[in-house]
Formats: C-alpha cells, sequence, structure tokens
C-alpha cells in the first residue's frame, strides 16, 4: 500500500467513470502546484527523455537510507505537469529506502495511467521515475 496521498488519489480515480474524467483530474492536479523558479529550469534539473519540458528539483532531508525525499517539479506540457503532481503523491515524503522499493508501475496501473498514455508520455514518466530512484539512491550512498 502506498502512502495516504496516493491512496486517496487511486480512491478518486475509482469513482470516476471514464478516462476522460480521470484525465481531467491529473491535469487538474497539475494546475495546483506552485511553479519552479527561473532559476531552478536549468540543465540539472531538466529530465531527459520527455518530450516535453520537464525539471524535477529534489530535496533530501537527512542521511543514509532514512532520509527523506521531497521534490517539486514543473512541465511545459498540462498532462505532464500532472503527472509530476501524480508522482509528488507517491514518492514525496518517502524515506529514500522506500523510493528503490516502491513499484512505481503496478503503483500507476492503480489509476490506469498505463492504458492511457501515449508512448512518448509513458516514456516520459519512466524517464521521471528512474530519475527520482536515481535521486534516491545517491541519498543513501
Amino acid at each position: 500500500m502506498a502512502q495516504a496521498p496516493f491512496e486517496e488519489l487511486v480512491e478518486t480515480f475509482e469513482f470516476l467513470d471514464d478516462w476522460e474524467d480521470r484525465y481531467r483530474t491529473v491535469i487538474d492536479l497539475g494546475k495546483d502546484m506552485v511553479p519552479l523558479a527561473e532559476g531552478e529550469r536549468v540543465d540539472t534539473t531538466k529530465v531527459l527523455g520527455c518530450a516535453s519540458q520537464v525539471w524535477l528539483v529534489p530535496q533530501v532531508e537527512g542521511q543514509g537510507p532514512d532520509a527523506i525525499l521531497t521534490f517539486r517539479g514543473e512541465s511545459d506540457a498540462m498532462i505532464v505537469q500532472g503527472l509530476i503532481a501524480v508522482l509528488q503523491c507517491l514518492y514525496s515524503g518517502l524515506p529514500v529506502r522506500e523510493v528503490a522499493a516502491t513499484d512505481a508501475q503496478a503503483e500507476l496501473g492503480r489509476l490506469g495511467l498505463t492504458d492511457h498514455l501515449s508512448a512518448q508520455r509513458s516514456n516520459g514518466l519512466r524517464a521521471m521515475v528512474e530519475r527520482l530512484q536515481q535521486i534516491a539512491a545517491a541519498a543513501q550512498a
């Protein structure tokens, strides 16, 4: 079982009858995010492998496997901005050891995302997950 914000999102998706409603919910999640500062949208925070522009700004509090990962992000595409918000629900606030242990594909599958994203969006989502896992792995070292 994922952390509470993601479980709440799963419950919300269970009440939505069609993918269009779910799609709008993802977009709305992205609209609620605070934009990054201009200086945070730089090459070091940019996620490669996404068709859209994506930046993830991590913050790790503590040291070792119990350090807590939080992050903020932004994209120039509305659906991708929403996917960043979904990943925040899944990962933000977890100890870094749990980030690697979380099966993102299975968890996101509970939302039905993997069935309705284009190949490019799926690749971008996978790239964002890999970046977060890399950040978590480096924080554990």
